[in-house]
């Protein structure tokens, strides 16, 4: 089996695990106020770039 025969040092450590960091997702908001991601339709108005894709039911109260 192999195994190192010196210690890695933190700095190769790290270089090592340079590209290990999870990108931080781009986050744009929509004219309706909303976070959402670009090119994807927004989830709460179902506009994508300012025209409407999606026709979002309104939000109900269940005890009505």
């Amino acid at each position: 089996m192999a195994v190192p025969k010196y210690r890695k040092s933190k700095s190769k450590i790290g270089m090592r695990r340079s590209h290990d960091h999870v990108a931080i997702p781009n986050v744009i908001f929509c004219k309706c106020g909303e976070p959402t991601l670009p090119h994807r339709i927004c989830p709460s108005c179902g506009t994508y770039k300012g025209r409407q894709m999606l026709r979002i039911a309104e939000k109900t109260d269940a005890n009505e």
